[in-house]
């Protein structure tokens, strides 16, 4: 593994922390909540920047970050602390963290598709003597529908074989200003080890602006419907223990990312900035979703929740949270996914 290949990884996931912490940390100062810690990574602190209020920290575990704000876990009788401000100012300050990430996904996205070109749901080519070609479907073909999900991408339509696992696929398509349905089933690919029904899609190279903006926005999309696809199969325990990774998986893949090349490590960048982004909605105590939750539990119901008592419930979701990253980072260690 090349040093520079793993700093890059390093640098790729440092980026989307980052990104994440300034949201909240913008929109405090905008706020006028005073902000004491900056700090990207975990536990011992390793290098430290005094500003004129805020200080600046980097510490020794690249597994995230944080911004600390005056009042945040307890109330503060101070005009500038969390505690001081409304709900619907709070909530803006908490919400800037993951809307950070999900804008950071659309850009990186953009950029992509603006050098690479992209994928789209539009058939360009078929093999002969495949499910496809048998079913009939045709050059030109759009494919809008599977088992009646939208499709925007090309992703939409390869996670769609892909979560069948070889069942019969319902699939509707646009033709000369037509729909028409077909009933396929797909056949396993022994070589990719992948189901597949033998279609290749058209490939946009050079978009245009527009175009490269629409691709980020649909691609990000695709991203989010296909991380509460998992999570969902997660919920059903449908997928296995060690299928999960943790801190250490991440940075083996953005290494490999690296080694692949910019744009690569940019794909992926922009993938895991939208987990990162949906993972710290979901309502649960210290993660931002469980102060989304809260604070739009106040403006609906126009009820105060006690401060002291909300830091305290962070307190133990942190002390949670700590805890079942320790187990999979130990996961990791013992039992890596093999890449």
């Amino acid at each position: 593994m090349s040093i520079i290949y793993l700093l890059g990884g390093l640098l790729a996931f440092s980026v989307l922390i980052i990104v994440h912490e300034f949201g909240h940390f913008i929109l405090a100062k905008l706020n006028g909540v005073k902000v004491e810690e900056f700090s990207i990574g975990m536990g011992p602190k390793l290098f430290g920047v005094k500003g004129k209020e805020t200080e600046y920290l980097i510490k020794a575990f690249p597994i995230g970050g944080y911004v600390k704000m005056l009042g945040e876990e307890e109330q503060v009788l101070d005009s500038r602390s969390f505690s001081a401000k409304s709900a619907p100012q709070k909530l803006s300050i908490i919400a800037a963290g993951p809307i950070m990430n999900f804008i950071l996904a659309i850009l990186l996205f953009t950029v992509i598709g603006s050098v690479r070109g992209f994928q789209i749901p539009v058939v360009d080519k078929v093999e002969n003597n495949l499910p496809a070609y048998e079913a009939g479907i045709q050059k030109g073909d759009k494919i809008i529908k599977v088992n009646n999900k939208k499709i925007s991408t090309w992703d939409d339509f390869f996670t769609q074989v892909y979560m069948a696992n070889g069942s019969n696929l319902n699939i509707t398509l646009l033709r000369d200003a037509e729909t028409k349905t077909l009933n396929i089933t797909p056949v396993k690919d022994t070589k990719e080890n992948r189901y597949i029904i033998g279609i290749y899609p058209v490939v946009l190279e050079k978009p245009g602006f527009s175009k490269s903006v629409s691709y980020g926005f649909t691609q990000t999309n695709t991203i989010i419907k296909q991380t509460f696809d998992v999570l969902k199969t997660l919920v059903k325990g449908k997928v296995s223990s060690n299928d999960i990774g943790g801190p250490i998986t991440i940075i083996k893949v953005s290494t490999k990312a690296a080694e692949q090349g910019i744009i690569p490590l940019m794909a992926f960048a922009a993938y895991l900035s939208v987990q990162l982004a949906i993972f710290n909605i979901i309502p649960f105590p210290a993660l931002d979703g469980g102060w989304i939750f809260l604070l739009l539990f106040e403006i609906i119901t126009r009820k105060k929740i006690d401060d002291n008592k909300i830091g305290i419930v962070n307190y133990i979701g942190f002390a949670i949270l700590m805890t079942l990253m320790v187990i999979v980072v130990v996961k990791d260690i013992l039992y890596p996914i093999k890449l």
